[in-house]
């Protein structure tokens, strides 16, 4: 009995192969249906219920294939911008920088183009610093202006701040600068103030290597603090009137005789990048007279009265020039005279006293 039930059940296979069987006809039913070659309201119905989850899935998949797609362009794009925006960021700061460089070193050489131009008295060469002695990095600085520019050893350095140093070695195309820290270095100065004028001598501080001092300062001399010293102009290396800086303190020597004071210099030689080599200087030009105030109601034109005034000085030289053309022929009368009487009485005396005169006018003469 249980063996016939076992024949008659149907195998797993059988089983398997009816459900895909079902599964094809009702596909094929579906897709003929869909596609409008089977149409029945129950087979168009079925087919829109099953194809239904699929469509949406299909629509789904499709449109988040787009955007995937549309993302990735443009994820490529931005990355392909990005690139191109770092570039142009990398080369905008260099170029930023460049122009930073480029307005600082205006800067400067507008400021000695101005002490130029006011400074009429040196003939300038404008330099700038290229190194600096590792050894004596305070003291001695080099040049990029040698002999073949003008430069020559002994010649004053100065920016438009006040005096830097001399050239220590002028060599064709460079040249080695002494900076007055350099406590090798002395400097005939003194006091710019008008009722003080005290002159010393300011020379680098080994123990203070950025404020120089000046020495030799009488203990009673009227130096105070904030005082301006400039460069004496003694000595023949430094022209006068160049400023050094201002006195900052004031301390007694060891001796008690003497006083010197510590110099804050004008010059800021950390930050030293540009300076000019004095090649040839001559005495200032005097300053020029400030304006007459004139009292209301008396104004007179200044380019009137310099023309009277220059009117006035021509006829007072044509005058001078007259009177001594006057005084020459008054002079020649004088010696023609002179001469003729000599003669007439060379004539009136007798031949032996005219040799014995002769004589004596040879004597005497």
């Amino acid at each position: 009995m249980k063996q016939q039930y076992k024949q008659k059940k149907p195998s797993a296979t059988k089983k398997i192969f009816a459900v895909i069987a079902l599964f094809f006809i009702v596909f094929c039913t579906i897709l003929l249906a869909a596609r409008g070659k089977f149409e029945t309201p129950v087979a168009n119905k079925t087919a829109m219920t099953v194809l239904s989850p699929f469509q949406n899935f299909f629509s789904w998949a499709g449109s988040q294939l787009a955007y995937l797609k549309g993302s990735f362009t443009e994820l490529q794009y931005l990355q392909r911008q990005n690139r191109q925006l770092r570039e142009e960021v990398k080369l905008l700061r260099a170029q930023n920088l460049t122009a930073s460089e480029y307005a600082s070193e205006n800067q400067r050489l507008r400021a000695l183009l101005g002490y130029k131009q006011v400074s009429v008295q040196f003939d300038l060469v404008a330099a700038g610093v290229i190194g600096r002695e590792s050894v004596t990095w305070s003291s001695v600085i080099t040049i990029n202006r040698g002999t073949l520019d003008g430069v020559a050893n002994n010649m004053a350095v100065v920016t438009e701040l006040g005096l830097v140093g001399h050239v220590l070695e002028a060599s064709a195309n460079t040249s080695k600068v002494q900076l007055i820290l350099d406590p090798r270095s002395s400097v005939g100065t003194l006091v710019q103030r008008p009722d003080s004028r005290v002159a010393g001598i300011v020379e680098g501080d080994m123990n203070d290597p950025n404020h120089p001092r000046m020495v030799n300062i009488p203990k009673d001399a009227n130096v105070q603090v904030e005082d301006v010293v400039v460069t004496s102009g003694f000595g023949g290396v430094y022209p006068k009137g160049i400023v050094v800086g201002k006195i900052k303190e004031i301390h007694n020597d060891e001796g008690g005789l003497l006083k010197y004071g510590i110099i804050e210099t004008s010059v800021n030689f950390e930050k030293l990048e540009d300076v000019a080599v004095i090649v040839a200087s001559r005495e200032a030009p005097p300053e020029p007279l400030p304006p007459i105030i004139q009292t209301p109601g008396t104004e007179t034109d200044p380019q009137e009265t310099a023309e009277q005034l220059r009117q006035a000085q021509e006829n007072l030289q044509q005058a001078q020039e007259q009177v001594q053309i006057q005084q020459q022929q008054q002079l020649q009368e004088a010696q023609g005279n002179l001469q003729q009487t000599q003669e007439q009485i060379q004539q009136q005396l007798p031949p032996q006293d005219t040799q014995e005169h002769s004589q004596a006018e040879g004597d005497a003469q």
